[in-house]
């Protein structure tokens, strides 16, 4: 009688936490399966987004148009999207996963619990603004006459010269590189400060009593227990580098869209809604999602190991 009592009680909690669960469930998959799934429905179909027309079945046709060769010499094609969104992520995700790390070591290291608070909230502060705002902020810095030419020349030693931030392609490409890493490395800081809290110091202490010194302590001891923070860490910035869109669309001008800051995220813009061909910028998005789901299970795969008891 008392299992039975008992199996009714769990049951009658599954059924109660399952309610509780549901809206958050509806509300996911009506903004994020629907809108997956449709996007792949409709890249198999030529459609325009303000025609009348009945969309015409085309099978692979919108898949072939953004992998043909004859397209890749055009500065603005699917091709250089994609060299553009790896040279961005590239550029981008391993100085914030290596910077974030060091920053966040140095950070928990600190003797002062009042500088610890005060480096925690200055570095974390960029990432409660918006894409826009950030960008708008290094926008100004960014002028010939801003503070941008103004610290690069101090150091080296070239005044006058204006470093054509938003008009040289490769400078172009660095500054969106820095817009981001500017953003949300104080967010990475935060997430590896919270893995390295919850290190027990039981370890460290025994560490240092067996001679180990700082750095036998950081590569045999943190650097492992961390593994857990370092996957999270980097698969969140390397999507987040994946779908950046924010940060080039206000470097865009009122001209044609860059090659260099014509990124996979940017041409869908581009595609779809102004020139309303939305079959074509829902294959890139069905690219790009495959994108994302084969290199965040590449990073499980070659970061995969057992857990590990403290």
């Amino acid at each position: 009688m008392g299992n039975r009592k008992y199996r009714g009680i769990e049951k009658k909690q599954a059924r109660w936490g399952f309610l509780f669960v549901l809206p958050a469930l509806l509300f996911f998959s009506l903004f994020n399966f629907y809108p997956i799934l449709n996007a792949f429905y409709t890249s198999f179909f030529n459609r325009k987004v303000l025609s009348r027309a009945k969309p015409l079945f085309v099978g692979l046709e919108n898949y072939v148009r953004l992998f043909d060769v004859a397209r890749a010499s055009n500065p603005l094609s699917f091709y250089n999207s994609l060299r553009a969104t790896l040279v961005f992520t590239l550029g981008t995700f391993i100085p914030l996963l290596v910077l974030s790390l060091i920053l966040a070591v140095f950070i928990s290291n600190l003797s002062s619990s009042k500088a610890k608070k005060f480096l925690q909230i200055s570095y974390y502060a960029p990432a409660v603004l918006s894409s826009v705002v950030a960008a708008s902020i290094w926008m100004i810095i960014f002028d010939p006459r801003g503070l941008g030419n103004q610290w690069l020349n101090a150091l080296m030693r070239t005044p006058g010269i204006d470093r054509k931030w938003l008009v040289d392609p490769t400078m172009e490409q660095v500054s969106t590189m820095i817009i981001y890493f500017w953003k949300y490395i104080g967010y990475f800081v935060i997430l590896f400060i919270t893995g390295l809290a919850s290190i027990p110091p039981t370890i460290y202490e025994a560490a240092i009593i067996d001679g180990a010194n700082k750095n036998q302590t950081f590569w045999r001891i943190t650097l492992p227990l961390l593994k857990p923070t370092v996957v999270l860490v980097s698969v969140m910035s390397m999507l987040q580098c994946l779908k950046t869109f924010s940060t080039q669309y206000m470097l865009y001008t009122n001209g044609a869209p860059r090659a260099p800051i014509n990124v996979i995220t940017f041409n869908i813009y581009i595609t779809g809604i102004q020139e309303q061909y939305l079959s074509r910028a829902s294959a890139m998005s069905v690219v790009l999602f495959i994108m994302m789901m084969l290199l965040t299970l590449l990073q499980f795969r070659t970061t995969k190991s057992e857990n590990v008891d403290y």
